[in-house]
């Protein structure tokens, strides 16, 4: 069972880290990645734009995610 308020909060703190904690190692480290990339493209100010997009798209996608997966495995 995984807490999705949990897996919110630390996607909040790093994108990626909500998945990983879902057990979803692929996709965690491809959202680190996508936020590596964003800090870099603040240089050229479309990071700025980006870098917050992809950070609610991670905490989102992390908290749907373990509240599926417990409802799918029966955890309340």
């Amino acid at each position: 069972m995984r807490n999705p308020l949990i897996a919110a909060i630390l996607s909040v703190i790093v994108a990626g880290l909500g998945q990983i904690y879902n057990g979803q190692i692929g996709k965690g480290a491809v959202f680190i990645i996508l936020q590596l990339i964003n800090g870099a493209l603040t240089v050229v100010l479309i990071g700025w734009v980006l870098m917050p997009i992809v950070g609610l798209w991670a905490t989102i996608d992390a908290y749907l995610v373990a509240k599926r997966n417990n409802e799918r495995y029966g955890f309340r």
